[in-house]
């Protein structure tokens, strides 16, 4: 799998009302037409809510 970088992911997240869980990350992934890469990755996060962006950027860097 290739690595998504954080610009691309937050891409794929636009329109997100923050705090969110993991599966509204997921699903408004999809509804912005995410690939596969972005999707797969989203996956392995952390099932939490998230705050904002930066929390999803640092789980994503860990991943």
């Amino acid at each position: 799998m290739s690595q998504s970088n954080p610009i691309e992911i937050q891409k794929n997240l636009a329109g997100v009302d923050y705090p969110v869980s993991k599966q509204q990350l997921i699903d408004k992934a999809r509804d912005n037409g995410a690939g596969d890469d972005v999707l797969e990755l989203l996956e392995k996060l952390p099932d939490r809510q998230y705050d904002g962006p930066n929390a999803v950027s640092a789980e994503v860097s860990k991943a």
